[in-house]
């Protein structure tokens, strides 16, 4: 039995969504971020940077925390969306989604959608990066069908709930063709769906 500790964000997403692609056994304890519950004492024994995701494995009596670690050791241990032969590609992907994509969407998240009117330098500024992800995204999928290749990894699961949140970016998405078709491949899978309605409050993936 697979816990994960999470909240309804896009990183936490990930998990859920890798979780239902996988068909693995598994039960969520919701961490209220808002309440500060990331902040107590027993939940900084397993996560200590008091950040969701988190997931512990009973049956093998170890946690993990950081979404990104969180996919590949549940790839591996699945043997699914990780190709070994494709791993260093779908690594890099992977990483780039952990240390620029999502962190930068999340400040764009921040000063746009959260705090509008709080810094013009912010709101500009993030709103310039987000655009050119976008633009970075488009651009590797114009010749690749999924982010990593052909085949559908823990990239694209990584990935896809931050872009899913492309309402809230004002960006546009469908001026991304190649993003949009990415996008709503993804969005058709039916694990995905079920990953992305995280805590069973009926929420469906964004449209185009």
């Amino acid at each position: 039995m697979i816990e994960l500790l999470t909240a309804d964000t896009p990183n936490g997403k990930k998990i859920s969504i890798m979780l239902e692609e996988i068909k693995f056994n598994y039960k969520i304890t919701k961490i209220n971020i808002f309440k500060g519950e990331q902040f107590k004492p027993e939940f900084r024994k397993i996560s200590p940077f008091s950040k969701i995701p988190v997931i512990i494995d009973h049956e093998k009596k170890i946690s993990l925390f950081e979404s990104g670690a969180i996919l590949i050791y549940l790839a591996e241990t699945s043997g699914k969306f990780y190709d070994k032969k494709q791993r260093t590609i779908i690594n890099q992907w992977l990483m780039g989604q952990m240390a620029y994509v999502g962190p930068m969407l999340g400040q764009h998240h921040q000063f746009h959608h959260y705090n509008p009117g709080k810094s013009e330098f912010g709101e500009k500024r993030y709103f310039k990066i987000s655009e050119t992800i976008y633009k970075d995204l488009d651009e590797r999928l114009e010749n690749s069908k999924f982010l990593a290749g052909e085949d559908y990894s823990i990239a694209d699961i990584a990935t896809f709930p931050w872009i899913a949140r492309h309402e809230w970016h004002d960006i546009g998405l469908k001026k991304f063709s190649n993003l949009t078709r990415w996008y709503q491949e993804i969005s058709k899978r039916e694990a995905v769906k079920r990953g992305y309605d995280i805590l069973k409050k009926g929420d469906q993936i964004p449209t185009v």
